[in-house]
This record gives C-alpha cells, structure tokens and sequence, in this order.
C-alpha cells in the first residue's frame, strides 16, 4: 500500500496554459510585427551580438559565391532575371552545373536577407530601445534589396565589368555596415571618446582610404583580367590588365606599410589594448592575402587561388573597420540619479 501522505505531497504534472491571441494582437501583429515582437520577447546581449556576426558572415559568403560563379564560367548561367530562363523561374536540368551554380547564388540572397531579418529583429527587440542599431539593420536590408536588383542588370546587360564593378562595392558597403553593427552591439550609445590623439585617428582614416583604393583597383583588375565570368564573349574593360595588377600590388604594400606605421606608433604612445590588437591582426590578415596574391599572379590566375583572394579582400575590408572602431569607446548611458543633497531636499518638501 502506499503512503496516504505521498498523494498529498505529490501532484500530477500539468501544462502551462498557452495565452490566447486576441483580434486586437493580430491586428497589432500586422500592423507592426516588429513591435508586437519587441513587446514579447527581450533578447539577451549575446543573442543580438550574434545575429549581427550572423549578417556579417552571410556578407561575406555572398562574396564567396559570387566569386564561384565568376570563377566557373556560369555569370549566364540564367540568362535572365528575375526569372531564371524566360519560362522558369528555377534553373532546369537542361541548363546544367552552371544554371545550378547561378541559381544557387540567386537562392543565397534569401538567406542573406533571413541573416539581415534576424539582426534587425533582434536588435529592435532588445531593452532599453537602441534606434542606432535598429537603423544600421535596415541600412544593411536596403543595399541588399537595391544590390539584388543591380545584380539582375548585371546579367542583363550581359556581364558588363563595370556593373559588375558596381555590385562588388555594393557588397564590400553591405560589409562595412554590417561590421559597424556587430562592433557596435557590446557597446554603448553615449558620445565616443577617443583613445588615441587625433595624428593617430589621421594616419588610420589614411589607411582607410588606401583599403578602399586597393579595392576599387582591384574590380577593375577582375574587371580587365581574363575571368569574365562565362564562357561566351564579355566584354571587359580597355585597360592593360599587367599595368593594373601591378598598380594594385603597390597600393597592397601601401596598405601593408601604414599598418605597420600605425602599430608602431601605438607602442610607441603606449595605446590600450584594443587598438594594437586589432592592428596586428589586421598586418596578418594583409600579409596573407598579400602571399595569395602573388602567387596566384605568378601562376597563371588558378581559379582557388582567385577565390581565396576574394575571401582575404572581405577579410581584410572587416579588420580596416574593426581598427577604425577599436580607436574609441563609448561607454553606457547611465541615468541621471538625484544626489544625497537632492534627496533631502526633496524629502523635506
């Protein structure tokens, strides 16, 4: 028999009552989805962080993918756009590995969009209300929509270099935004305060300009060079491909050389941490992308070696940015709270 007592103790598991959704939530719901969101769920710091680093790496991945299609010949995979033949909107079996490739980095936009989605809600969610992050999120959501567009006229216009100059920089400002997110998210909104003096932030908004010459110098590199991105006739643009690769190599070594001017400096001026971390990485991330580079010159263009300069360009694009943050702080904002003379005050009224 069992204990007459235990039945008092113990009592059945029941399930939590699920809350009713009224007409007035759904019509909250889709008026506002966001809001209705951010009024039921708070999330914690490092979810936010998170889905920002998430937005960050599909950036990137975008890049990746582009650079396969280019690569592999399959910029024409779909001919047409927005749908993929002018009777699917799916790539067929008919068009084979190349419709697959291109179909498939048509495809990745979506899970770039589901990145910036995340991030945006996340970061509208989060408590106290944040307006910097939230409109950091839509700017990325933005150059995504207006990205996805020039990328159909760049298969519309059958694969101009120049077009398709224009959507890698879109690409590389859709990384930048989102990197300022992700930096930005552990941080707080009260006014910067820099940690350096002003010949320092001179020497690294120096070494911002030469990064984003040495891209913009190497689209037209890609854009001159012999990877025109299918296997019919491209046009590419009138320039002397060697002269330019050799003018993108100088302008790499500028790059190289302020880093390691900037990293001097900084033990020089004892800076904190932050700065001479990030400076170092960034010297590691160009001497690597610098090795890539010079051999895949020296050997003839290999198309892995190509992709992985392309990965090091968005790479080292991150680190250029996170050197520029790292040179400030900005603290929390706390709240004006009365002071001891206050409170009697007010205590005696």
């Amino acid at each position: 028999m069992t204990d007459p007592r235990e039945s008092v103790h113990k009592r059945r598991p029941t399930m939590g009552r699920v809350p009713k959704v009224t007409r007035a939530d759904a019509r909250a719901a889709l008026r506002n989805p966001l809001a209705f969101i951010a009024d039921r769920w708070t999330p914690e710091p490092r979810t936010v962080r998170r889905a920002a680093l998430s937005a960050v790496v599909m950036s990137v991945l975008i890049v990746i993918t582009g650079g396969a299609v280019r690569l592999t010949g399959s910029g024409l995979g779909c001919p047409t756009w927005p749908k993929c033949t002018t009777d699917s909107l799916t790539a067929t079996s008919e068009m084979g590995f190349h419709g697959a490739i291109e179909f498939g980095n048509r495809m990745l936009t979506y899970v770039l969009c589901a990145a910036v989605g995340w991030a945006i809600i996340a970061a509208r969610s989060q408590k106290p209300y944040r307006r910097g992050l939230v409109r950091l999120g839509w700017a990325q959501f933005w150059i995504v929509m207006s990205n996805a567009v020039l990328g159909g006229i760049v298969v519309l216009v059958g694969l101009n270099p120049y077009t398709v100059a224009a959507h890698f920089v879109a690409t590389s400002a859709l990384i930048a935004v989102a990197t300022v997110m992700w930096q930005r998210v552990p941080e707080g909104d009260a006014p910067p305060r820099p940690l350096v003096g002003k010949a320092v932030q001179q020497l690294v908004w120096f070494l911002v300009a030469a990064a984003v010459l040495l891209i913009l110098v190497g689209t037209v590199v890609t854009g001159a060079g012999p990877h025109a991105g299918d296997s019919s006739e491209v046009e590419r643009m009138p320039v002397d491909w060697e002269t330019v690769s050799k003018l993108h190599a100088v302008l790499a070594w500028i790059v190289v050389t302020l880093t390691f001017a900037l990293w001097f400096v900084l033990k020089a001026v004892d800076a904190p941490r932050g700065p001479l971390n990030r400076t170092r990485e960034l010297f590691l991330v160009l001497l690597a992308q610098g090795v890539i580079g010079y051999v895949q010159y020296f050997t003839d263009l290999p198309e892995v070696l190509v992709g992985l300069h392309m990965l090091g360009s968005a790479v080292m694009w991150i680190w250029v940015l996170r050197v520029v943050l790292s040179l400030r702080e900005r603290p929390q904002v706390v709240a004006d709270l009365p002071g001891p003379a206050t409170e009697a005050t007010l205590t005696k009224a």
